[in-house]
């Protein structure tokens, strides 16, 4: 099965003043959002395979969005994360249906890489909701500086009957990172943690 899509939002976020400080470069996040319809809204099913098929989908198609939003090569990216919304109609198992079991790898995939866990959030809305995508250095979750969040919002979405399902990319972590931790620089990429 695949995703029957109303519509798709790309948006991308620029910090180039924080507090009163220059951020050079400019900080910068992507967001692909697609609103879809929810095969399973308003009934119980007990096989969500077509759900999770959906997600291997769109892992590849909002990665590769997010990405062409930054303007970067995949391989570039520092941080990523994901996250749904589910109409009320639906279940929060739909969301983590798409979210969890296959959307991971081709996430990775379009990265080039990947060793830490997507951040992920879920949860049932209506239209208009705020979707908080929790964001995570993609190779090392103990990068304190990328250790962040992006917010985004679809006025008519979702419906009752849909699902919305977001995947964000970043360039580079929040905007003057100062509480310590693990660097970029001292990434090794190999566990998913340092």
């Amino acid at each position: 099965m695949s995703a029957i899509i109303r519509k798709i939002v790309t948006v991308v976020e620029e910090t180039h003043l924080e507090m009163g400080q220059k951020v050079a470069p400019p900080t910068r996040r992507a967001a692909a959002i697609a609103v879809i319809e929810n095969p399973f809204a308003g009934r119980y099913v007990e096989d969500l395979s077509p759900l999770i098929e959906i997600g291997e989908e769109l892992g590849d198609l909002l990665s590769k969005r997010a990405v062409a939003a930054l303007g970067i090569d995949g391989a570039k990216a520092h941080s990523y994360g994901k996250a749904a919304a589910v109409g009320e109609n639906g279940e929060l198992e739909h969301a983590a249906a798409i979210l969890h079991p296959k959307m991971g790898a081709p996430v990775r995939k379009v990265l080039s890489k990947g060793a830490a866990l997507i951040p992920s959030s879920k949860k049932r809305s209506g239209p208009g909701t705020t979707l908080d995508i929790p964001l995570g250095h993609k190779d090392a979750a103990f990068v304190r500086s990328h250790f962040d969040g992006m917010e985004v919002q679809i006025n008519d979405a979702p419906r009752a009957n849909e699902i919305m399902v977001a995947v964000a990319v970043t360039d580079s972590g929040r905007p003057l990172p100062r509480v310590g931790g693990l660097t970029v620089s001292e990434v090794k990429g190999e566990d998913g943690l340092r």
